[in-house]
């Protein structure tokens, strides 16, 4: 199945994402985690275009071939922005899938899309986010700290930066680090760079006090369906958080990754897949616009 590429205006930038399926199927789309790309759901937005829906995977602002802030806000609550812009482009509901730092955007783009004037709760058809929860655990960051903290400088080979994925979020060692030609540039010194705006990995960006807060604010504020695909080994979920999570949402449904780790759409995205199609099964559209 081939895609089309398109750019959606979010809050002032273009985001870029890739389409699968007829357009005028009901729309799923999906939101990478931090430093990854739109080519980390590929497999999912395929899977469901064959079930009848529009999948599009985005590109988050300041990754892949999305603008970069000229503001240089890389803060959960721009992400959230430009989701909640996203929404408003869609003629039916919409369902908003995330992975980490994409999940917590989904999340905290569909309160404030739901708050805005001509907000309608009913416009989001289901939220389904992998390994996200308030109250996340500040020292599981460090690994992603680390990750971010030694791109800076880039690598001399791609086998390099495939071993910094591993080392430091825990993805499988690649047997074709060649792979990774596609998502990283070259500088003049033919070093080469994750293809992203290096101030999205600043430490100001990476789990200050203001994302737990949008995060809390995010799932206080959306009455939709929502569903938790939460990764058996997870380094940053607890048990508390997920259960502040159920208080803020009592309609939140817990599944399980069992086996994967927090990043775990990078490897296991045909399972997801099939989780994600059973959710749209069991959660039709509210309403048609």
């Amino acid at each position: 199945m081939k895609a089309l590429l398109i750019r959606i205006e979010g809050d002032g930038l273009a985001l870029a994402g890739e389409t699968y399926g007829d357009s005028a199927g009901p729309p799923v789309l999906f939101f990478h985690g931090g430093g990854q790309s739109r080519s980390a759901w590929r497999g999912s937005a395929r899977k469901v275009a064959e079930a009848g829906f529009y999948g599009i995977s985005f590109d988050l602002r300041g990754h892949g071939e999305s603008d970069w802030a000229n503001d240089g806000d890389y803060l959960l609550d721009a992400y959230g922005r430009d989701i909640a812009e996203i929404i408003t482009h869609f003629d039916r509901p919409v369902t908003l899938v995330g992975a980490s730092r994409g999940g917590q955007s989904a999340l905290v783009g569909a309160a404030k899309y739901i708050a805005s004037e001509n907000g309608i709760a009913e416009n989001i058809r289901l939220i389904m986010l992998a390994d996200v929860a308030p109250d996340m655990i500040n020292e599981g960051v460090d690994g992603i700290r680390q990750f971010y903290a030694e791109g800076e400088t880039g690598f001399a080979s791609f086998a390099d930066a495939a071993s910094s994925l591993h080392r430091h979020l825990g993805q499988p060692l690649m047997d074709d680090p060649q792979r990774l030609e596609k998502s990283m540039r070259k500088d003049e010194a033919g070093r080469l760079h994750w293809h992203w705006d290096p101030k999205t990995g600043a430490q100001e960006f990476l789990n200050p006090p203001s994302e737990n807060q949008s995060v809390l604010a995010g799932a206080a504020g959306v009455s939709c369906p929502l569903v938790l695909v939460r990764a058996e080994h997870s380094h940053l979920l607890t048990d508390a958080g997920v259960a502040h999570f159920k208080e803020l949402a009592p309609q939140l449904e817990i599944l399980w990754a069992r086996g994967a780790h927090h990043m775990f759409t990078a490897d296991r995205n045909d399972s997801f897949a099939a989780q994600l199609l059973d959710c749209l099964a069991r959660y039709p559209e509210r309403r048609s616009l």
